[in-house]
């Protein structure tokens, strides 16, 4: 039986202030519950065990030093880079989602956390959790994983400081992803399986590195990343969400002349103006709308009429970004195949097999793998005008 926290009502109450300040909690929760939803979360959190005591310190990739507990059970992932990066490595720790898994995602996540709450994230583009309902979910550890520039570094030192629990700094660049997955398995508790998963990552990397040094620069693609519905989002070279790209071999044609490395809204003339080879995108709206319906502008790049726009799947996560976490190990060998088929080869149904049974510890069925095809493919479970 586990060991409870028992507090008196004097000692509740000041965390159950805390939890639930007036009205700001209500308003600040990315769903709308009632008054005895929100006082019964905060009592049910009170009865859960307390959180892991630190027992040994640990240094994270910002070079910070962290009280760590011997024994983890419950994590909250900062962002959706790392729910991604605990689930492949530790997934019945997730205490919850950054937002809950969609209906054509579960089939692709194992049934024990498939269904946990969307609990919202604290870092990352539309952030929609805060201190108290972090406290709710009564985490032993925080874990972020991505950028470890002095912003996340103050954020993680204010969080922990106001909640007691360690908040550790993952390297998230694409380039460190063997060396971030050793880190975090060891902070997990699971040196074994960053190390089988990292040996992975390498091998792949080896891989399309060797291949790619194969192609003289001038016969590399230029490449524009769609994103939105539009298509006028995309990532600027050195982008967190470009890496893939620009690592299997495609020259990023979003390379401003000032050194930004973040997403942009571009105009229509600047994308005739790069013309890109090679189109990538996961927006099935935006990839319907051209390669489906007469639009003069698209037509007029190189890409949509040489009928290279290519469609990524999601499914549980993207292979290009959305999030730029552990995910886009599979799209790198996807795109790099695309980018170079005479110098890499990547079998879609094997190397799809084996990825998400290896990472996401799902046994892909012929119907699952035959709707990963299809999106690969350009045609994905539910857009509209499925051919």
């Amino acid at each position: 039986m586990p060991e409870f926290e028992v507090l008196t009502l004097a000692e509740a109450m000041p965390m159950l202030r805390l939890l639930v300040p007036r009205g700001q909690l209500m308003m600040s929760l990315p769903f709308h519950p009632d008054r005895r939803t929100v006082v019964a979360g905060a009592v049910a959190a009170l009865a859960l065990p307390p959180p892991a005591r630190a027992a040994r310190e640990v240094t994270d990739s910002a070079g910070r030093k962290v009280g760590w507990p011997d024994r983890i059970t419950r994590v909250f992932a900062a962002g959706g880079p790392a729910s991604v990066a605990v689930y492949v490595l530790r997934p019945d720790t997730l205490v919850g989602w950054p937002r809950e898994v969609r209906e054509e995602e579960k089939p692709f996540v194992v049934p024990s956390v498939r269904d946990l709450p969307g609990v919202g994230m604290i870092t990352g583009r539309g952030d929609t959790a805060n201190v108290e309902l972090l406290l709710l979910t009564r985490p032993d550890v925080i874990v972020d994983f991505g950028s470890t520039r002095s912003t996340f570094v103050s954020l993680a030192e204010s969080v922990q400081s106001r909640t007691g629990i360690p908040y550790v700094l993952i390297d998230g660049r694409f380039e460190a992803t063997a060396q971030s997955l050793r880190l975090l398995g060891a902070m997990l508790g699971v040196p074994e399986r960053g190390e089988e998963l990292a040996a992975f990552t390498e091998g792949v990397f080896s891989r399309v590195d060797k291949a790619v040094t194969a192609v003289p620069e001038a016969q590399r693609p230029k490449v524009y990343l769609a994103r939105g519905p539009n298509g006028l989002e995309t990532g600027l070279k050195g982008s967190i969400n470009t890496e893939v790209i620009e690592r299997a071999g495609g020259i990023n044609v979003a390379d401003p002349v000032d050194g930004r490395r973040n997403i942009a809204n571009v105009s229509p003339e600047q994308v005739l103006l790069w013309n890109p080879d090679v189109i990538v995108t996961w927006d099935r709206n935006f990839f319907d709308r051209v390669t489906r319906q007469p639009d003069p502008f698209w037509q007029s790049v190189k890409a949509v009429r040489d009928k290279r726009i290519h469609l990524a799947p999601t499914a549980p996560f993207g292979w290009i970004d959305r999030p730029p976490s552990l995910n886009r190990l599979i799209g790198l060998g996807w795109l790099a195949g695309l980018f170079h088929p005479g110098h890499f080869a990547f079998d879609i149904e094997k190397d799809t097999r084996a990825f998400y049974k290896l990472f996401y510890q799902v046994d892909v069925g012929d119907a699952l793998l035959a709707t990963l095809v299809a999106w690969a493919d350009g045609k994905p479970p539910g857009l509209p005008g499925k051919r």
